[in-house]
């Protein structure tokens, strides 16, 4: 049975959040002198000049309605890499605890947790890029905190059987981080959905991909409220600035229009995915659920430095084990997809 409580680090257990004035005091105020702000104003723009809600109230009760969960259920983060960052401030023991993760997947699990000086432990995905599921419960150990989870995973594309994830969810102990950062160009329902079942289950997501704006930096997490409790004590008090609160709460408002984007760019990863084998020195296309495709190619350090040269940028991951060879291409526009293709074919 798992028990939050059990794996959250003492010293995080034992300390107060940070509170202000206007955390302290109900109802409403018109003349604000407690937090030494230029009560004459902002030079960047009309309300610049207050701190930002750091609860995000407005913003979280937003994003309740469209996900289907509560809002204090929600975690909004200056991009998803600070909810990783608190994941493991939260739970892991520097030097003490440890961290699973599934490579090739994205790099900040392992940056964040040798930051944190935490533990590094990896099992390999399998030759189509699926858990195995009983090398990594081998692989837990009583100090083994979190395991983290890409689906779609960065940088194969692939969606994680979700077999695999819950039988890691009903056999771990510790937290199972799923970074959805790429759900909605895909099939698989959102894990949000079945929070009430995993109380270890946490989910991340980000509105850099399919929302458009990377620029801002706003991450969500989504878990129990007990565990959102505890990032919102440790995080930093401001952590979400008024422009990006206020830009996110108008974006939330264009639901329509982010579906259309997200047609188009599905439209256009499937053109990509049909004609990239035609090309001689595609040796393999994979399956992609995100709005990016891992192709593997006879010459990735070639290609790449050709590509440069005309003026685009993809990204190599031939060091990354089981992607030897294979470079990770975004999904552009009609465009510079056309582009793309031609400068490969060129290459040939």
């Amino acid at each position: 049975m798992f028990n939050l409580n059990a794996i959250i680090r003492p010293n995080v257990q034992k300390m107060k959040a940070y509170s202000s004035a206007r955390d302290e005091f109900k109802g409403a105020a018109s003349v604000f002198l407690d937090a030494n702000e230029n009560n004459l104003g902002s030079l960047a723009g009309e309300n610049y000049n207050r701190y930002p809600d750091p609860h995000q109230k407005k913003l979280k009760e937003r994003i309740a309605e469209l996900k289907g969960v509560q809002p204090d259920q929600i975690f909004l983060g200056n991009g998803s890499d600070e909810a990783i960052d608190l994941l493991f401030r939260m739970v892991c023991r520097p030097g003490q605890d440890a961290m699973l993760h599934l490579p090739p997947t994205y790099g900040m699990y392992e940056v964040s947790a040798n930051l944190n000086d935490v533990a590094l432990e990896a099992v390999q995905l399998t030759s189509d890029f699926q858990i195995p599921i009983e090398e990594l419960l081998a692989q837990v150990k009583p100090n083994t905190k979190i395991i983290f989870i890409c689906t779609p995973n960065n940088p194969t594309g692939n969606a994680i059987e979700t077999s695999s994830i819950e039988t890691i969810l009903r056999n771990f102990n510790g937290l199972v981080v799923l970074d959805e950062a790429y759900v909605d160009f895909g099939q698989t329902p959102s894990w949000t959905t079945r929070l009430a079942e995993f109380p270890n289950l946490v989910v991340l997501q980000t509105f850099s991909k399919a929302w458009g704006m990377a620029g801002l930096r706003l991450g969500l997490a989504f878990a129990s409220a007990e565990l959102i409790s505890v990032l919102d004590k440790i995080k930093p008090p401001y952590n979400i600035n008024e422009a990006t609160q206020e830009l996110a709460l108008e974006a939330l408002t264009r639901t329509e229009a982010l579906k259309d984007m997200v047609e188009e760019i599905v439209q256009e990863r499937t053109l990509l995915m049909q004609t990239l084998p035609t090309l001689k020195t595609v040796e393999k296309v994979f399956p992609s659920d995100a709005n990016f495709i891992l192709v593997k190619v006879k010459d990735a350090n070639g290609l790449y430095k050709y590509l440069l040269g005309e003026g685009i940028v993809v990204r190599n991951r031939s060091s990354l084990p089981g992607c030897e060879g294979c470079l990770r291409i975004s999904v552009g526009t009609l465009e510079e997809n056309q582009k793309l293709l031609q400068s490969i074919a060129e290459f040939e």
